[in-house]
């Protein structure tokens, strides 16, 4: 193992003074995709998070409930643990600030840092914060409150341990400007720079108001202030002082991941502390934006908070940890609403993602008996593919090293929209009608399948569970557990011969609308050209309508975009059709018929204004339009080639 590059990575410790939402989520799925990634790529990695139970507002909220601190945080503490393990959190450690490494590393370098002479005792008073455990000054305050969550401060005067921290300014400054990898994005690296500039004022270190802490270990009257003690949970899980082998190893960290409200702490706090230890600054400071609702900030203190435990039970994990981390772009801000979550299931998941996983290993079963096919020659079609796969393998790459974890996926989208294009420009459908064109169509589906596996393993970090769900379904894995990061930059590693077959959908579409509906229609009541058995009876005499009847039936040209076969009914088939700028899914009863390949790419006539329905748990909006032969034995779908989508059929 020593002789492996290691990367270590760290998320905060999270205070638990109540269970944690979405927006801490974001913070650990994302590095676990970071850790995720370079474990693929061969590192030996050191993935950290935890919590901090220390401070006077723990020990507050513990006494108002009748219990000890300790005892209070137990059960938060446990939740934590097991939304990770929800989660699929890879971490390698879970530190808490009560245990007792932590505590003999914090009082051994409490201890160094005033033998030296840079924490000496004085009196303070301040405004001081209690949810963010913070002393502010007068002038940081903004309209007499805290600057960072907007809530009352009281001013506090006492005795307590300052360590010189503006002792270390100027060499902090020049370590900044000298690395300007340091701290990142550049709008938070400029922040630190500007407050640095301002001065740094001597940082309280100790509290004599509250017990809740670990004990000063020369004057025990004190107890250590949570900042100098939380912080230095990155050195004692690594070993500081006990495991020097460990220890050396993986420190200095390569990235401290974190919120932005945070950000101060770790890039001003944390790396004059590391000077006065001489101990080697971390590489790499991000501070991530905030997971904003549409009435502000994520608070728990506003009780406006979202448990990503409920959105992964009802979207399953990859589903979920995909949102998160496609949401937030380079270190800005993102919004969070239940309905943008499900339309990027719909759209990326179930539209584009799994529609060419679907259709491909249809095709492969139809038309290759369930085997995939050698590829036999290569066209222009096909090198363009096999050219944007790479381009796509190294932007990929580029954007992870960087931290650019929304830019990754639109990357590695990229890929499934082009090879989804490409069925479109094989049109496997039409080679399989012609004998003499079987080799072009081995070849077609062998790029699909090499297509997929490369998009699977791009996606793993991200999404950890996909390739083994996808794999069931085709194998373009020998093992998707131990897939590597490097595979995905070659093409041609999927091997012929192997099984392809049907599988579950791997990301159902949710319809908005029924999110909390549940009108289920009978399916038995409709029938192959979706009329019900009333409308098919025969009639003795013509009925004619006016011209004005007519004109209330909204006819429109309607591009499929997507399309599958139900589970469980043979005859029906589900459409996602593209009206201008209005997608809707459509279910017709056409399976006999076609196969869904057949049908993406073409324009039909859709019954537009046709009240909803549900089919087999699935809302209809709409009806297309098909001729039959007297027996119903072969139906044909009326489609159209130069009228645009959107366009009304008169």
């Amino acid at each position: 193992m020593q002789n492996r590059k290691s990367y270590y990575i760290t998320t905060p410790i999270y205070y638990p003074s109540d269970n944690l939402h979405i927006g801490h989520a974001y913070t650990t799925v994302a590095a676990d995709c970071m850790a995720r990634f370079k474990r693929m790529q061969g590192y030996d990695v050191f993935y950290l998070t935890g919590t901090d139970e220390h401070g006077q507002k723990i020990e507050k909220v513990a006494l108002e409930k009748g219990k000890q601190p300790l005892e209070y945080v137990e059960e938060i503490v446990g939740n934590i643990r097991n939304l990770w393990d929800t989660l699929l959190i890879t971490n390698n450690d879970f530190i808490r600030t009560t245990e007792k490494r932590h505590e003999e590393v914090v009082q051994k370098l409490f201890q160094k840092v005033y033998d030296q002479g840079d924490i000496f005792i004085s009196q303070y008073e301040g405004w001081y914060c209690t949810p963010c455990e913070t002393f502010f000054t007068q002038r940081q305050l903004e309209d007499g409150k805290c600057p960072d969550c907007g809530r009352e401060v009281e001013l506090l005067k006492e005795e307590s341990y300052f360590f010189n921290m503006g002792k270390y300014a100027n060499r902090l400054l020049e370590h900044i400007e000298n690395h300007p990898e340091f701290v990142q994005p550049q709008s938070r690296r400029n922040e630190v720079i500007n407050f640095i500039k301002m001065g740094l004022e001597d940082l309280c270190v100790s509290r004599t108001t509250f017990r809740w802490g670990v004990p000063v270990p020369f004057n025990q009257k004190h107890v250590v202030y949570v900042w100098f003690d939380a912080l230095i949970n990155y050195l004692s899980a690594i070993g500081y002082g006990s495991d020097e082998e460990k220890f050396n190893r993986y420190w200095p960290a390569d990235v401290h991941l974190m919120a932005k409200d945070i950000i101060r702490f770790h890039a001003i706090i944390w790396p004059t502390m590391l000077m006065a230890l001489n101990i080697p600054l971390p590489k790499k400071v991000f501070a991530h934006g905030w997971i904003m609702l549409e009435g502000g900030k994520m608070s728990k203190s506003k009780g406006n908070v979202i448990d990503p435990r409920i959105l992964i039970k009802k979207y399953g994990v990859d589903a979920v940890r995909y949102y998160l981390i496609k949401e937030l772009s380079f270190g800005q801000d993102g919004i969070y609403s239940e309905e943008m979550l499900v339309n990027r299931i719909n759209s990326d998941l179930a539209n584009d993602l799994g529609n060419l996983i679907s259709r491909s290993a249809a095709m492969i079963i139809r038309y290759f008996n369930g085997q995939i096919p050698a590829a036999n020659d290569s066209q222009t079609v096909d090198l363009e593919l096999q050219s944007l796969a790479k381009q796509v393998y190294q932007e990929a790459t580029a954007k992870l090293e960087n931290l650019d974890f929304s830019a990754y996926l639109i990357t590695v989208m990229k890929l499934v929209s082009r090879a989804n294009k490409y069925i479109d420009e094989t049109e496997p459908w039409l080679l399989a009608k012609e004998e003499s064109k079987k080799s072009r169509l081995a070849t077609v589906m062998y790029n699909l399948a090499e297509s997929i596996r490369i998009i699977l393993t791009m996606l793993a970090p991200a999404m950890p569970t996909l390739p083994e769900r996808a794999n069931r379904q085709i194998e373009v894995f020998d093992n998707p557990g131990q897939i590597k990061w490097e595979e995905a930059g070659d093409w041609g590693l999927v091997k012929a011969g192997a099984a392809v077959k049907k599988g579950e959908i791997l990301f159902p579409r949710i319809d908005l609308k029924t999110l909390e509906e549940d009108n289920t229609v009978n399916e038995n009541k409709v029938d192959t050209d979706n009329k019900t058995t009333k409308e098919k009876e025969e009639t003795k005499e013509p009925e004619y309508i006016s011209i004005e009847d007519f004109a209330r039936v909204d006819l429109q040209v309607a591009e499929v975009i997507a399309c599958e076969k139900m589970e469980k009914a043979d005859k029906l088939l589900v459409l996602r059709v593209r009206l201008g700028d209005e997608e809707r899914t459509v279910v017709s009863g056409i399976a006999k018929h076609y196969q869904p390949e057949e049908l993406v790419g073409k324009k039909v006539v859709l019954v537009a204004n046709l009240k909803p329905t549900k089919l087999r748990g699935t809302l209809s909006q709409g009806m297309i339009l098909a001729a039959s032969d007297p027996d119903d034995k072969d139906i044909e779908v009326l489609t159209l080639d130069r009228i645009a989508s959107g366009n009304r059929v008169k």
